[in-house]
């Protein structure tokens, strides 16, 4: 059985392995240790921070373990709001006309414009699952758990939630876009912009990025190809977050223009759809699937697994393995979400 629960300083080693299988593209999975070592130490100050009754400086990392072998499977986590220590930027895809009745003319342009518009949102971010555990559930878990985390607690996150979804690059690292971008504003290769990106040093991108909207028609067409565009590796989280009911808004990002997905908290299909519903432990012969959390956020816990669900009682049936698993009691409350 898959586990998710916060991280803790022994998973280092297991956070430093994801880094490594994530490639390159995965900005917020840099290999530094000092890097992952901190922000660790800062998702252990976040998940025992009390009283949160608005967004503020959190970052909220998880694991999920096999509880079998005590392999960690994969990561993921959620941002409570980005941009305020350190700017975090993207661009806008919009469009101008260029008319002339005179000359019987009319040309629509596309437009990148730089900016900072997601400043204040939060965002779910680090989901990364090993390749020997993505079948089953374990895919929807790894990322669906932290919607049940939201509904929970959702005063501890934005109106707007967000993800920035990993744009397209060879298997070497090198993105279309990005060349482009390189040759004529930065002179350093995607690599080491994305690595410099990934342990906080941004300054950069202020210093060297164009300040004025970049018109589309006048890049590569092997970058214009693939603004938008998602990674092979991505495909199935953005097909999974469409479903919730995230959608592009038209902003990418800044190095590989993959594109960035919103949805108001409220409207996401799987904190809509969650039910608060009380414990009753017992051996059972259901058949049906449900992502389970616990309604704690300092030791939150979620699985999926098997459980009966009665709507008149609003009581769910846990086995004493998944209850274990959850860290609740007989009477207790779940958060659970049929699959």
């Amino acid at each position: 059985m898959l586990v998710i629960r916060p991280i803790k300083q022994s998973d280092y080693d297991a956070l430093h392995t994801c880094a490594v299988e994530s490639g390159h593209g995965f900005t917020s999975l840099p290999i530094n240790e000092e890097l992952l070592t901190n922000r660790i130490a800062h998702s252990e100050y976040s998940f025992a921070k009390q009283d949160v009754t608005e967004p503020g400086d959190e970052g909220y990392l998880m694991v999920g373990y096999d509880t079998e072998s005590g392999e960690v499977a994969g990561t993921t986590g959620v941002e409570a709001a980005i941009g305020w220590d350190v700017p975090f930027y993207s661009y806008h895809i919009s469009k101008v006309v260029h008319s002339s009745q005179k000359l019987g003319v009319n040309n629509i342009v596309k437009l990148l414009t730089f900016g900072n518009n997601y400043t204040g949102c939060s965002e779910i971010c680090t989901l990364f699952l090993r390749p020997n555990f993505r079948g089953g559930l374990n895919g929807r878990l790894m990322s669906k758990c932290r919607f049940l985390l939201m509904a929970e607690h959702p005063e501890r996150f934005s109106k707007t939630i967000f993800a920035e979804m990993r744009g397209v690059s060879d298997a070497e690292g090198n993105s279309p876009f990005w060349q482009w971008l390189q040759e004529h504003f930065f002179s350093i290769d995607f690599t080491l912009a994305d690595y410099l990106t990934g342990i906080g040093k941004k300054g950069f991108i202020a210093d060297l990025m164009p300040k004025l909207p970049i018109y589309v028609n006048l890049l590569s067409q092997e970058a214009q190809a693939v603004i938008g565009e998602v990674h092979d590796n991505t495909r199935p989280a953005l097909k999974l977050l469409e479903r919730e009911g995230f959608t592009n808004r038209g902003y990418v990002d800044i190095f590989d223009a993959g594109p960035t997905v919103e949805c108001d908290l409220r409207n996401i299909e799987s904190v809509r759809h969650s039910i608060r519903s009380q414990v009753q432990i017992a051996d059972h012969a259901s058949s049906k699937d449900f992502l389970i959390g616990n309604t704690s956020f300092e030791n939150f816990r979620a699985v999926a697994a098997k459980a009966a669900y009665d709507q008149v009682t609003n009581t769910v049936i846990l086995s004493p393995e998944v209850a274990s698993a959850l860290e609740v009691k007989e009477g207790e409350f779940v958060r659970i979400l049929a699959q």
